[in-house]
């Protein structure tokens, strides 16, 4: 990212991510002041993924997760790609449109109070239970169109998804980069975070998942929008809304 930054001038940006993106976003602000103007994440808060799987575990919600059936709460599929990396990347590889095609679900009311269906991979010993490869689905139109899909389904058939599963076994390391940040990872640079309120798991309205992004960031906006994890394909409007009110109302001079 800092190449392409400087490949693209250098001039103070701001900073949008969402899911593995985030953390790379949260990265630059705090590594990188210099670089952002502000930075807005989806989903995913500061200080969560990005320091590694033990402080997550910290933070499960044990009404949900009793720590006798769930010891890793939603986590438990960090665990299974630990256990099982090759098992888990060739039932995706097996299919990858059905894959792409499984993943893009709107977010509703009905699982509130629930387990998240990532705390049932290692239970069921995969993604699809027993079955090799993902199961084909109807497409879910309100969270992606058929072009869309196929852009998604020819990369990951090309490409794979070594690449993609591979951030889940790099946490160790995530967690020794944290631990370099200056000012003990304190943000002062304005910063939007917008929740999900039915994204199950990263769980961050009735949840602790957010408090260590609250305590670490001087310069904190947050909203909610009414959708699951995808929130940018499954809400735009809203999206795109929430980011431009922050920005006029908290970096008035970028326009």
């Amino acid at each position: 990212m800092v190449e392409l930054h400087d490949a693209l001038g250098g001039a103070k940006a701001i900073w949008v991510g969402h899911d593995w993106g985030s953390p790379i976003a949260w990265a630059m602000a705090a590594h990188h002041p210099e670089r952002c103007q502000a930075i807005a994440s989806l989903c995913v808060p500061y200080a969560a993924i990005d320091k590694g799987l033990a402080p997550l575990i910290e933070l499960v919600d044990r009404d949900i997760y009793p720590q006798d059936e769930f010891p890793l709460g939603q986590w438990e599929y960090f665990g299974f790609y630990e256990e099982n990396f090759e098992k888990a990347t060739a039932q995706m590889d097996a299919n990858a449109r059905n894959m792409a095609q499984l993943i893009f679900r709107q977010g509703g009311p009905d699982g509130q109070g629930l387990p998240s269906g990532t705390a049932m991979v290692r239970k069921e010993n995969g993604w699809f239970g027993g079955l090799p490869e993902a199961p084909e689905v109807p497409r879910d139109d309100t969270v992606i169109t058929s072009e869309d899909l196929e852009v998604y389904a020819n990369a990951l058939h090309k490409n794979g998804f070594f690449g993609p599963n591979s951030w889940y076994m790099n946490h160790q390391a995530n967690a020794r980069f944290f631990q370099t940040l200056p000012n003990a990872g304190k943000l002062d640079v304005p910063a939007l975070f917008i929740h999900g309120r039915y994204d199950y798991t990263c769980a961050t309205i009735d949840s602790r998942l957010a408090d260590p992004m609250r305590l670490l960031c001087s310069n904190l906006t947050e909203a909610v929008i009414d959708s699951g994890h995808w929130m940018a394909q499954e809400k735009p409007t809203e999206v795109n809304r929430e980011i431009t009110k922050w920005l006029f109302q908290v970096v008035p001079d970028v326009f």
